[in-house]
């Protein structure tokens, strides 16, 4: 097999703003903080933004999981070492991937600050190490992201244009722009955002938990129940995005699903479909002459982990519009037996050649307009190939935390954390 994951992530290094921003605004950067009790953080004007263990777990045994702060002396080196990352990659058989951000969050909004100049700047410097310093340093390795000014569209569309000129034809997203404050994707707010990724054939990835909210029924109910829902969040986004004037009035606008997982949609076109039919008549709802289904299929881009039934409903879902992700280094990730675990799925479901290398990297080629052949020959790209070429890259699973709590402690620290964002919510309700 090739390999090409739609969805990663990066902790970002300490030194990513070095000399990529204006002089006037350096000392003002965010800046990595070693704290006396070990732990790293990101601090920002007010913002203190700790690195949770459940989003580097990659290589470290499952009694390591939590939320608990860390350092990166904690971590894989491959999480923040793009030199290490991608030894990390050709380890576990992946020939590229697509690197959300952590710190700043999906959408950038910890860099809308009351200085829009300085905002602006921080964006471009982030862009611009995420596609000149992380994924430049290896081509063909990485399909480069960009992160939007999303308090001003006009200037994320200038800043879509200005990053595709250096071929980035990705750009991360909310999932639900109306929740973070910001005008819902019905209103003509956006309108500079969609001609850009219009006119330059850039993707919007929405990426669950990308409005930083999770949908959790109730305060006091187990970690489980929110990790369990956390696709739920994609299939709102979903409907909220095709039922909206975006897809009648942009049509060269495309749309990722990021971990969202597939086996959901086959049922949910159905009720795209149904909902279209019983009431188009009063809701006005218009596809030219097409089911939902059917633009569903062509303007959303969809991709999975692990997820069997997906594979075996692929045609039901559109065998076009499906990618795989690896999620490495989060807590999801099966790094680095994921081919494995993705083989079984295939032989499973007798998956034919020409399936596989749709879902596995001819459709993320395709729909983000990368094509790492012109920088890694396709003999090398193989799993087989890749391994062999860093044969002795040490990826056994070993502990890393200096302080590992007993579980009820972490489950008590969850339950602590729900609350307090229950509250929140409750009062901004």
């Amino acid at each position: 097999m090739i390999l090409i994951s739609v969805d990663d992530h990066v902790i970002e290094p300490p030194d990513m703003f070095v000399g990529r921003l204006p002089k006037k605004y350096e000392d003002d950067a965010p800046r990595m903080v070693h704290l006396d009790n070990g732990t790293d953080v990101w601090k920002f004007r007010q913002y203190t933004i700790p690195n949770s263990a459940l989003n580097a777990i990659a290589g470290r045994p499952k009694e390591e999981y939590g939320l608990e702060p860390q350092g990166l002396d904690e971590i894989r080196p491959g999480c923040y070492d793009i030199h290490e990352r991608v030894k990390d990659m050709s380890a576990g058989g992946l020939l590229a991937q697509m690197n959300f951000p952590s710190f700043p969050g999906f959408a950038g909004r910890l860099f809308a600050t009351d200085d829009p100049e300085f905002s602006a700047a921080l964006v471009r410097a982030y862009n611009d190490w995420h596609i000149d310093g992380w994924a430049g340093v290896y081509p063909g390795r990485f399909i480069p992201m960009a992160l939007p000014m999303i308090w001003d569209p006009e200037a994320t569309a200038m800043e879509i244009y200005r990053v595709a000129e250096k071929g980035c034809h990705s750009l991360t997203f909310t999932e639900n722009p109306a929740v973070m404050d910001y005008p819902s994707f019905h209103s003509e707010h956006w309108d500079p955002l969609w001609r850009a990724l219009s006119d330059t054939g850039t993707i919007l990835n929405v990426h669950i938990g990308s409005s930083g909210r999770i949908v959790t029924p109730a305060p006091d109910g187990p970690p489980d129940v929110m990790m369990t829902l956390q696709p739920m969040n994609i299939v709102s986004a979903a409907a909220d995005l095709l039922w909206s004037r975006v897809i009648r009035e942009f049509p060269g606008v495309k749309i990722a699903l990021s971990e969202g997982g597939t086996g959901w949609i086959p049922y949910f076109l159905e009720r795209l479909d149904r909902t279209f039919e019983m009431h188009a008549t009063w809701t006005l709802a218009d596809f030219g002459g097409k089911l939902p289904s059917e633009v569903f299929r062509e303007r959303f881009l969809t991709c999975f982990i692990t997820d069997s039934v997906g594979v075996g409903l692929r045609h039901e879902v559109g065998i076009d519009n499906i990618c795989w992700e690896c999620d490495y280094p989060h807590s999801d990730s099966l790094w680095p037996s994921a081919p494995e675990h993705l083989h079984e799925h295939f032989v499973k479901h007798n998956v034919p050649d020409e399936d596989i290398d749709k879902m596995t990297y001819q459709n993320a080629m395709r729909w983000y307009q990368f094509d790492p052949f012109t920088h890694v020959p396709k003999e090398q790209a193989t799993v087989g190939a890749l391994r062999a070429s860093v044969a002795g890259h040490d990826v056994s699973i070993k502990p890393r935390s200096h302080h590992n709590p007993a579980a009820e402690d972490k489950l008590a620290q969850f339950r602590m954390r729900a609350q307090a964002a229950f509250s929140k919510e409750k009062v901004l309700r």
